[in-house]
């Protein structure tokens, strides 16, 4: 269900506090201007948003909860591609001048909520604000490096680098802070799949480093102790 939205300073104060980088350079009234034709929407934990390979005809920005971008394979197994933390936007090829279709499916991890705008209406909004066109660009230049990284590390890295740096990096952009550490929501196979390593692999390697005090794992989730050590642990990219 969503709702037509009604602008106010709650919700502009919760905007300033997520910095989402879609709104970059614009002013408040700017904002308050481009939240204007949005819609709220709340969505349960599991929810399918977007489709892949549906026309890419809506944008959202994530206020709470999560949600992660993935493709399916032939065999039926969803491989997440990228993660989606409050102040962070997904659908940004409904901002493209030609219509295309998403690329990927889009899900809600936890009980999410977003503002969506129709493409029509971000598109308008876009001409009216250049700058929303520059955030976009380098968003999407954003993802394509963290892609490319990726890549290169499954080619140049070792098994403990590569899971290393995967929980740096998701500490940093979806962890949540705590008073123990940096909670990330993610189970082993998630760990495994993003890291490209075996399940078997993961599970070592996670025991190791909560045996020496780095992590904390639970079920479906990893409490970061040290964001130092595993820095340490991940290394420099293919000894740059």
């Amino acid at each position: 269900m969503g709702a037509r939205l009604l602008v106010d300073a709650t919700l502009l104060s919760l905007i300033e506090a997520r910095k989402p980088r879609f709104f970059e350079g614009l002013s408040p009234s700017d904002i308050a201007t481009i939240l204007v034709p949005a819609t709220k929407r709340t969505f349960p934990a599991n929810k399918v948003i977007t489709d892949e390979g549906r026309a890419a005809n809506r944008l959202f920005l994530v206020l709470h909860g999560r949600a992660r971008g993935f493709c399916v394979t032939s065999q039926g197994q969803k491989i997440t591609v990228l993660w989606f933390a409050p102040g962070e936007i997904f659908g940004g090829a409904a901002f493209l001048f030609k219509p295309v279709e998403y690329l990927l499916s889009t899900e809600a991890i936890d009980n999410t909520t977003a503002l969506e705008w129709g493409r029509a209406a971000i598109r308008s909004l876009g001409e009216r604000f250049p700058r929303l066109h520059d955030n976009g660009g380098l968003i999407a230049y954003d993802y394509l490096v963290g892609y490319s990284q990726r890549l290169v590390a499954a080619t140049c890295k070792t098994a403990p680098q590569r899971l290393a740096e995967m929980l740096v990096n998701h500490a940093n952009e979806i962890g949540r802070r705590g008073p123990d550490g940096i909670e990330i929501e993610m189970t082993n196979e998630e760990l495994a799949e993003e890291a490209s390593i075996t399940i078997y692999t993961t599970s070592r390697l996670m025991s190791k480093w909560a045996l020496e005090g780095i992590i904390v794992k639970g079920r479906g989730k990893v409490v970061v102790l040290s964001l130092a050590a595993l820095s340490s642990l991940a290394g420099t990219l293919c000894g740059v």
